[in-house]
């Protein structure tokens, strides 16, 4: 995850995913032996040589413009995460020395405080890696026991890939994963080294090729809104929203929440689910008892 090799990766990525055809050029005579884009299809593009783009692609560019970054980003069709990465793989700012371990984010306590006060709508606070820094009862519920879980594996992208339960809890597992990995990849700043993330994609990567496979894919993705689909034995599955808040002056930290349609049959059963679950659940099982052990821990 250098910067230099990020922008290789970055840009062998992008023009492998684009069609010819789709940007209007001619059959090729001679036939392709990978997908996408070739060097030179780019650099005709963007209006530069050949040469010129292979420098840039293999990290071998000091400067360069803003026309031409921009002429670039409009032949890749890059969108504006896209374009963001790319300017800080191009230009990044001297590293910071990083010599020692970061604490795992915290939650502050008035947002520890915000999330049960939500219950019983499910919502979870994450850091910038994904860590999950609090939850409250409702999440606990639909979602899984984080209290029991190690303070380390409490990390929506590690649970999602090594807990094999995810694949039935998530009949839409693919059109989950892949924009998760999405996400890990845009909260990266190619500028500042992040030790604690490369640890985590090496151990995805070696653990689950699922992950490998959509981390090599180079995508960008923003959580904002949408729906997931959301299985429970107690009532099967339930289509629900999802609304993600960045938190300011956080870090990166962001919360989400899950709800259901007024009226729908999801709501139903979302309903019936939180009454059943709370039956089951025990107080000491909420958020607010787990959180000294989320303040302590070193990642």
């Amino acid at each position: 995850m250098t910067t230099l090799n990020g922008l290789r990766e970055f840009l062998t990525s992008r023009r492998s995913q684009i069609d010819p055809e789709a940007v209007g050029l001619p059959p090729s005579p001679v036939p392709r032996r990978r997908r996408g884009l070739r060097r030179e299809e780019v650099a005709a593009l963007a209006g530069v040589s050949v040469d010129y783009y292979a420098r840039l692609e293999q990290g071998r560019i000091g400067n360069v413009s803003d026309q031409v970054l921009t002429a670039i980003e409009d032949a890749l069709r890059l969108d504006p995460l896209e374009r963001q990465h790319l300017r800080g793989l191009v230009s990044p700012q001297p590293a910071r020395p990083h010599t020692q371990r970061t604490a795992r984010p915290r939650a502050r306590v008035g947002m520890r405080a915000l999330v049960d006060a939500i219950d019983p709508v499910p919502a979870l606070l994450q850091g910038p890696r994904m860590e999950i820094l609090a939850w409250n009862q409702s999440a606990t519920i639909l979602l899984a026991d984080f209290a029991a879980m190690p303070a380390r594996d409490r990390n929506v992208a590690r649970w999602l890939f090594l807990d094999a339960s995810n694949r039935t809890r998530y009949p839409d597992w693919e059109e989950v994963a892949g924009p998760t990995v999405a996400a890990l990849r845009a909260a990266h700043n190619p500028a500042e080294p992040d030790a604690e993330l490369e640890e985590l994609v090496g151990e995805l990567s070696v653990a689950s090729p699922e992950f490998a496979r959509f981390w090599a894919d180079y995508r960008m993705f923003k959580h904002g809104h949408g729906t997931k689909r959301i299985f429970h034995p107690t009532v099967g599955v339930m289509t629900l929203s999802y609304e993600t808040l960045e938190v300011p002056e956080s870090g990166g930290q962001f919360l989400s929440t899950y709800t259901a349609d007024v009226g729908s049959p999801a709501a139903e059963k979302l309903s019936i689910l939180m009454s059943w679950g709370r039956g089951a659940t025990e107080p000491s099982e909420s958020a607010t008892q787990n959180t000294d052990e989320q303040d302590t821990w070193q990642s």
